[in-house]
């Protein structure tokens, strides 16, 4: 391996144009794709295998009307006032008609005309009418009626008994994910000159806000530490320009392809920036690996710029390679979940660590190629030789010799620490952020609040209930439909029950259900489960069989199904993770303390994101104010991308641990001395990780939020307390066992060579032959 990319570092560096235009129409493809196909991305998740996506996909199909993207918009009088004044129910009833008139709009009127003329079995229902009920029997559900205008009511509006709030509920005829920003920029339009001039406010539901990316002034001032970092690192303004240079090519081609496919391939809207995300750190990361490790060679051995960048190259780019390749195993790993949204998260995550590697690999050596000589100046080299002799006093060498000498307290406080860092995590709460959740500034939580005190929680999150009929007759007649009515409104958690359709065939009905109790409430959950069990008195009476979906199902479903694969996913990659660093390492005992640090970082880093997010640590400081449950991606996502980058720093840093014991240092010497040679550019590493994902915790997007935070906060507690500090203690309690491997495993595992130890071998042999060469010529 490092004799073939230290081949690939010199024919890049010589021939550095022929693969500078390569890279540049690969890029010129990507931008054409996506100038050509367009871009496409929604807000919606798709969590297949669930019972509640089972359900709405069998909506889609026997009833597609009923399956349409649903949203609501919440009028909201001063305080004092009320909204059924004349001129206010004139401009809402215009309002909610406007509505109606744009394209993609259901208009319960002209569904209810079309059933009439073509005598369907059943159609949808916006606003069918229903009887209000008594306070005695809705113990705190408020009190509401329709909003009549000139006695007639309004189509999917409702209002409360103090005229203080209005909830306008409508349905797209298509999926969320099918509408494009106009579809729902002209909603927004419509109902916001709802304000001008009335003293109404108008708040739309989170369903209503255009998409945005959410990248902004944050991502900004990471991207600007890490260049700082970089500068610092490398001192010079060259060197340091080229792992931008390569990670923003990377990110280019990796994300620029994933909007490519976006048309093609149904796409969350973090998708992308995930990628972005991951594919920023890794690439500046990687590069900044190989010119380090360049720049190590001209200045400690004097070695010409092209000669330094093949065997920088050679050695520090099988280390990226192989560090890269765990980050791939990882995230690719999350395709056996089964979740098609999470699949295709992972997998453009994984393809722009593929394009760091590459880049790092081809790329970086043919720019070192156009910079030459100048990589290291003069400067650089005269301050190189002075601290030759400091090197032995640095902060490093001090810290790793102070860590061995005290391994065992320092292996007990590390564990202590992580320890009471994870505690937080027993209680994390998996699920999908709401408007109850939002900050109080934002229209989602206003409007979330209002319609909880207007009408009651359960209204912010309707649940949908389909009923088949299990019994001979196989059909739902009218006398069912309401029989099944009567007794949904007759249970105790439910405030409102109402008719959406029956199926053309006639064997499928569908009911909008509203629960006493909020979207996240217990009781919430309670009450689907209750309805789906086959056994329940509803489905017993009525011989049929009920289903459940809704956001609040699919909700549910979705932490039950994430919190069930998350020990299944952890336990594929602790296993992988020790056959890849058995291969890199030749070890039992290393691939095994590796895995253990990670376990102690992953536990360690949901603890720290529990708190913050679900608790509300520190929330002011990070952009939000009100704790709610952790986005339930968010752990598998955290777990795959954390994995592999901590065990790029593993690499990194144990590998020049074992390249000074297999060159004949003594196990104990040689943690020494590969801690001073791999730490500083570690240090360096992980600070332009956590800037960068840092920059994502202030998005507006509170999925990227807890990622950003919890990639950071665990690359900090990874690199700096498990690497940096349990690593070498460990190493040194192991001392020459942490090299150990049997014998018959030893012939059976294949040489990496990640250290270059072959490539030394051939450079020496070339070397000993131009000197005889020499020698034959001088005779």
């Amino acid at each position: 391996m490092s004799t073939f990319l230290y081949r690939l570092g010199r024919t890049a560096f010589g021939r550095p144009w022929l693969f500078i235009a390569g890279w540049v129409a690969v890029l010129a493809v990507v931008v054409g794709g996506m100038a050509i196909n367009g871009v496409s991305v929604s807000s919606g998740m798709k969590i297949d295998g669930t019972e509640a996506q089972t359900v709405l996909d069998r909506v889609a199909d026997e009833l597609p009307e009923a399956s349409g993207g649903q949203a609501s918009v919440v009028f909201t009088a001063p305080d004092g006032e009320r909204l059924d004044t004349p001129e206010r129910l004139a401009v809402i009833s215009g309002t909610v008609s406007d509505v109606y008139d744009l394209e993609k709009v259901v208009n319960p009127l002209d569904a209810a005309l079309g059933a009439a003329e073509e005598g369907a079995p059943g159609t949808p229902q916006e606003n069918p009418p229903v009887d209000r009920p008594a306070e005695s029997d809705r113990g705190q559900a408020p009190p509401y009626e329709p909003l009549l205008v000139d006695g007639a009511p309004v189509p999917g509006v409702l209002m409360s008994s103090d005229g203080q709030v209005a909830l306008f509920q409508f349905q797209f005829t298509v999926a969320s994910t099918s509408l494009t920003d106009d579809d729902v920029t002209s909603v927004v339009e419509v109902v916001e000159r709802a304000e001008q001039g009335t003293g109404i406010t108008v708040l739309p539901s989170d369903s209503l806000k255009a998409l945005e990316i959410p990248v902004g002034i944050g991502e900004v001032i990471g991207l600007a530490v890490a260049v700082l970092v970089l500068v610092l690192t490398l001192g010079s303004l060259i060197a340091a320009g080229l792992p931008l240079v390569t990670a923003l090519v990377g990110v280019g081609v990796g994300v620029g392809g994933a909007y490519a496919l976006s048309t093609a391939v149904e796409m969350n809207s973090a998708t992308p920036v995930l990628g972005l995300m991951v594919g920023l750190a890794v690439g500046i990361d990687y590069a900044l690996f190989v010119v380090n490790r360049q720049r190590r060679l001209i200045l400690d051995r004097g070695l010409t710029a092209k000669e330094a960048a093949g065997r920088a190259v050679g050695t520090a780019g099988s280390a990226v390679f192989f560090a890269g390749l765990t980050v791939l195993i990882a995230l690719t790993a999350l395709t056996v979940i089964g979740i098609a949204t999470l699949s295709t998260m992972a997998l453009v995550a994984a393809s722009t660590v593929a394009l760091a590697v590459l880049i790092a690999l081809t790329l970086l050596p043919a720019l070192l190629g156009l910079v030459g000589e100048r990589i290291c100046s003069d400067k650089a080299r005269a301050r190189r030789r002075a601290k030759v002799e400091a090197e032995s006093h640095s902060v490093a060498d001090q810290w790793v010799k102070a860590v061995i000498r005290f391994r065992w307290p320092v292996i007990a406080g590390v564990v202590t620490i992580l320890g009471v860092m994870a505690i937080p995590a027993a209680n994390m709460n998996l699920g999908i952020p709401s408007g109850a959740t939002a900050n109080k500034d934002t229209a989602a939580r206003q409007g979330y609040e209002a319609v909880s005190q207007g009408f009651g929680e359960g209204f912010n999150g309707p649940l949908l209930v389909t009923a088949e009929p299990t019994g001979t007759a196989g059909r739902v007649t009218p006398e069912l439909t309401a029989r099944l009515l009567g007794e949904f409104q007759d249970r105790d958690d439910i405030v409102l029950a109402a008719p959406v359709g029956v199926n053309e065939a006639g064997d499928l009905a569908v009911f909008s259900i509203i629960p006493i109790s909020g979207p996240s409430d217990e009781a919430t959950s309670d009450l689907v489960k209750s309805l789906r069990e086959p056994d329940n008195a509803i489905a017993l009476d009525n011989q049929v069989q009920l289903g459940v979906t809704g956001f609040t199902a699919i909700r549910i479903d979705m932490s039950d199904k994430l919190a069930d694969v998350l020990p299944l996913y952890l336990g594929i990659i602790v296993i992988l993770s020790v056959l890849i660093l058995m291969l890199v390492f030749r070890s039992i005992v290393v691939p095994l303390k590796a895995t253990a640090g990670f376990l102690l970082s992953i536990v360690a880093t949901f603890g720290a994101t529990t708190a913050v997010f679900q608790w509300g640590w520190l929330s002011g400081l990070f952009g939000f104010d009100t704790g709610g449950p952790l986005m339930g991606f968010m752990p598998v996502i955290v777990t795959g991308i954390l994995y592999g980058l901590a065990m790029d720093y593993e690499v990194f840093l144990v590998s020049s641990m074992r390249e000074a014991h297999i060159h004949g240092q003594a196990a104990r010497s040689s943690v020494i001395h590969g801690f001073d040679q791999a730490s500083r550019v570690v240090v360096a590493a992980a600070i332009i990780m956590v800037a960068v994902f840092s920059g994502f915790i202030f998005s507006h997007d509170i999925m990227i939020k807890q990622i950003g935070f919890a990639l950071a906060a665990g690359i900090l507690i990874d690199a700096f307390i498990v690497r940096l500090t349990l690593v070498p203690a460990l190493m040194a309690v192991f001392d020459e066992r942490a090299w150990w491997l049997p014998r018959w495993l030893d012939r059976l595992l294949p040489d990496l060579d990640i250290e270059g130890d072959q490539l030394l071998t051939m450079l020496n042999q070339r070397t000993e032959a131009n000197d005889r060469e020499d020698i034959e010529i001088r005779r």
